[in-house]
């Protein structure tokens, strides 16, 4: 059920239409929030990097007034900007950073951080694995014997795709990798493709024996992971638009659900835009068409304007496979409504007021928990908000769940 959060005043927005802010929190003055993730009384917070931060976790108990309860910074030179949380372990990627400094750093941290947490409020950390090179990007974890994830190790080019061994928690161990050929330098292979043209992993979301794995300038590339160990590249699909970040299967409407996300500064940046692909043959995907974006005055603004990811469906979290929620940087967040696939509708938005310190607010990443409280963080000073859904959207949350 969604559950009714009563008696808070909104704060921080600036339009809105669908959802109302009920919490917030600015996480110690370090407000660079990056991925956000709720397991129970817990609300786990990855940082940008640029305030030395390197995770946060909340008491959301209470979600009007999230408490912070421990934050740590991210080792020097390194950021640790993604949080997973599954089968009582929390793991954290540790990448080099800034991505393209100005001048040579020092060492960094590169690899997967894995904690205990037999107290959520309070990981215990377990192990760790040694990525080499820039590090780990982004993680997919869901609990089970496998984690996937996109990093660039020592020898690439850019970021690949590999999947760690998670049966021996203490002791994680790459247990195979799928990387599009030209990205091994090390291994001789030649960068058959543009200087302007990227490829790089971003990261991978399943749906029976088929990964989804966006690749930025290349956009989709499909593996079969039947055999989890032996992936296998089995289809591709490019199109106009290009740093190609989430790829989302709708779980039995052979639908996905594609951001490429904004990388660069407005006003009038390059267009980025939210796609809807058919996937009834995955190894043949067809492009139908992009969502509606929000309006152009929002393109005029500072800093990002365009996609950024979704609420991933995740185990335990709300979950509907025709309500997308999406972040789309200085636009906010967005609710498309996609029960009939040739007509998708925005249905609801909120937008922060500019956060102080920041020129223009930045939706970075949203989780939508299962009592449909939608958390999202902002990735330059904005922290962490709580969303709450008015009752008509509410209601269409409830028939749509999963």
């Amino acid at each position: 059920m969604i559950s009714a959060v009563v008696d808070a005043q909104a704060i921080g927005t600036a339009s809105a239409s669908g959802l109302r802010v009920v919490g917030h929190h600015d996480l110690a003055g370090r407000g660079d929030g990056m991925q956000v993730l709720r397991e129970g009384d817990a609300l786990y917070v990855g940082h940008n990097g640029t305030t030395g931060a390197g995770t946060s976790i909340l008491d959301v108990s209470d979600p009007r007034r999230p408490a912070l309860v421990a934050q740590w910074d991210a080792p020097a030179n390194t950021h640790t900007h993604k949080v997973q949380v599954a089968d009582g372990l929390l793991l954290v990627n540790h990448e080099r950073f800034p991505y393209r400094p100005a001048k040579p750093l020092g060492p960094h941290s590169a690899g997967l951080a894995v904690y205990a947490l037999e107290d959520p409020f309070a990981p215990r950390f377990l192990g760790f694995w040694d990525s080499g090179g820039k590090g780990i990007h982004r993680i997919v974890w869901e609990g089970g014997d496998y984690a996937h994830m996109s990093g660039t190790p020592k020898g690439f080019r850019d970021r690949i795709w590999m999947t760690v061994d998670m049966r021996l928690p203490t002791a994680p161990n790459l247990a195979c990798s799928w990387w599009w050929p030209g990205q091994w330098e090390a291994g001789g292979e030649d960068a058959e493709w543009p200087e302007d043209f990227r490829v790089a992993a971003h990261h991978a979301l399943s749906e029976g024996d088929y990964a989804y794995l966006g690749y930025d300038d290349a956009n989709l590339v499909v593996l079969d992971i039947s055999d989890i160990t032996k992936p296998r590249d089995v289809g591709r699909l490019q199109w106009k638009g290009g740093a190609t970040h989430t790829c989302m299967p709708l779980p039995g409407r052979d639908l996905l659900v594609v951001t490429d996300e904004q990388q660069h500064d407005g006003p009038h940046a390059v267009e980025r835009a939210i796609h809807l692909i058919d996937i009834a043959d995955p190894t043949n995907p067809v492009y139908l068409r992009k969502l509606p974006a929000p309006e152009e005055s929002y393109d005029r603004l500072p800093q990002r304007f365009g996609p950024h990811c979704f609420h991933e469906n995740r185990p335990g979290s709300y979950r509907s496979n025709r309500i997308v929620f999406a972040t789309y940087f200085n636009a906010g967040v967005r609710v498309y409504d996609l029960a009939d696939p040739d007509e998708p509708r925005e249905i609801a938005h909120w937008v922060s007021d500019v956060p102080p310190g920041s020129p223009a607010p930045q939706a970075n990443d949203l989780f939508v928990d299962a009592d449909g409280l939608i958390w999202v963080t902002d990735r330059g000073t904005g922290g962490v908000f709580a969303l709450q859904p008015d009752d008509d959207l509410a209601t269409l949350m409830e028939e749509s769940a999963l």
